[in-house]
């Protein structure tokens, strides 16, 4: 079975682009040339079995993953696109920038730091970005 029949795959990819829309694939994309084994497993096993499963919603997830990746301190380019990821399923930028406030308290200020300016960031894109009519 090839992994674009495989289901862990398929389900994965439309999560995926629930999720992230072009900004999701885009990533996979840039990784066809070097690893296209590991865009496989980055859409079968988060996608396809970690957002999938039924315990919480994609807002509730995203949040959790805008925490996780503040926390870390190091991650700014994954952030970037779970912050749009939040955005795209319902989370506001006022809860956005609480959660990232929040782990201030946890993972320190530099972090909360480099989370609210890669906030900031994201918003900016949003905010240039043509209203659909």
């Amino acid at each position: 079975m090839s992994h674009e029949t495989n289901p862990r795959y398929v389900q994965g990819l439309a999560k995926l682009r629930e999720i992230d829309g072009q900004a999701g694939e885009h990533v996979v994309a840039s990784l066809a040339d070097i690893a296209p084994d590991f865009a496989r497993y980055l859409i079968e096993f988060p996608f396809g079995d970690i957002y999938s499963r039924p315990g919480l919603d994609l807002r509730s997830r995203e949040i959790a993953v805008v925490a996780a990746l503040t926390a870390m301190g190091n991650a700014a380019p994954q952030l970037k696109v779970h912050l749009q990821a939040a955005l795209n399923v319902g989370v506001s930028r006022e809860e956005i920038v609480e959660v990232i406030m929040q782990m201030a308290v946890y993972a320190g200020f530099p972090a909360a730091l480099n989370g609210l300016f890669a906030a900031r960031e994201v918003f900016g894109a949003n905010d240039e970005q043509p209203v659909a009519a």
